[in-house]
């Protein structure tokens, strides 16, 4: 992983940091950006990083190139490599995403894995003219990172289906149609829209924008008799903290918030 500022073609992941928030770009463009075992295990300590850091409030995923991710690096699978880490799964992310809203910027192809590290992602940003599929049936494969899981949740299931079993490429137009795609830009301009909207949410309070995001994430299999309980188990300390007060004081004041993240 390269650091802030450096862009050395030779690292699989430059991350940059600015203003709370941080921009982590896949860089293999010459391999559209898929992902081999070293590009897993970057794009990992960066979520780390990510999440350890208080500054930092809100992270952006893209690739570098003019396309986001073509999935598993098929010449490294060959080799007998795979882009998992343990504890976080496929592309380092897809099985335990970063507790902070993390946005996809896509442009060009988000294939297979691509999709899948997207699906991981809270929020997509993606070009008019981005490409969307799995088509890892073509391949004799399955998209088990994540696709046939969460897709079924976040377009109608006949959609999901229909993508998992035809391979097929589908528009981000489609996809905005249906509630995946958060905002939809024109070519060149995936990254820009999402450090604005990144931007829109460092404004907020840490604590709330982490809180909300895990209500969100976890609520999903809560029974009727357990979800307030459990809600308010994850929202009660922002209701108690010092920035509730500030946010308050703020409002009243006619200020912007100072927000501490406690």
């Amino acid at each position: 992983m390269t650091e802030t500022g450096d862009a050395s073609q030779e690292s699989p992941v430059i991350y940059e940091t600015d203003g709370g928030i941080a921009v982590i770009t896949i860089n293999r463009p010459k391999a559209k950006n898929a992902l081999d075992a070293a590009t897993a295990q970057a794009i990992a300590e960066a979520l780390d990083d990510l999440d350890a850091r208080p500054e930092l409030r809100v992270g952006i995923l893209t690739g570098a190139g003019g396309t986001f991710c073509a999935g598993m690096d098929l010449k490294a699978f060959l080799r007998g490599e795979t882009p998992v880490v343990e504890g976080r799964g496929f592309g380092g992310i897809v099985e335990r995403p970063p507790q902070k809203p993390l946005i996809a910027a896509v442009e060009g192809y988000a294939l297979a894995g691509g999709l899948e590290v997207a699906l991981a992602c809270d929020l997509i940003v993606a070009a008019q003219n981005a490409k969307f599929g799995i088509p890892e049936a073509k391949r004799g494969l399955a998209a088990a990172a994540g696709a046939l899981l969460r897709l079924p949740n976040r377009v109608p299931r006949n959609v999901a289906m229909e993508m998992a079993l035809t391979g097929d490429f589908v528009s981000t137009a489609k996809l905005a149609e249906f509630g995946l795609v958060n905002e939809v830009t024109s070519p060149g301009k995936a990254l820009a829209s999402a450090k604005e909207l990144a931007g829109r949410i460092a404004k907020n309070a840490p604590m709330s924008i982490i809180a909300s995001k895990r209500v969100i994430v976890e609520s999903s299999d809560w029974s009727q008799d357990e979800m307030w309980r459990r809600q308010d188990d994850i929202t009660g300390p922002v209701f108690s903290s010092k920035d509730a007060i500030e946010g308050s004081a703020a409002f009243a004041e006619k200020r912007a918030p100072e927000w501490k993240g406690e």
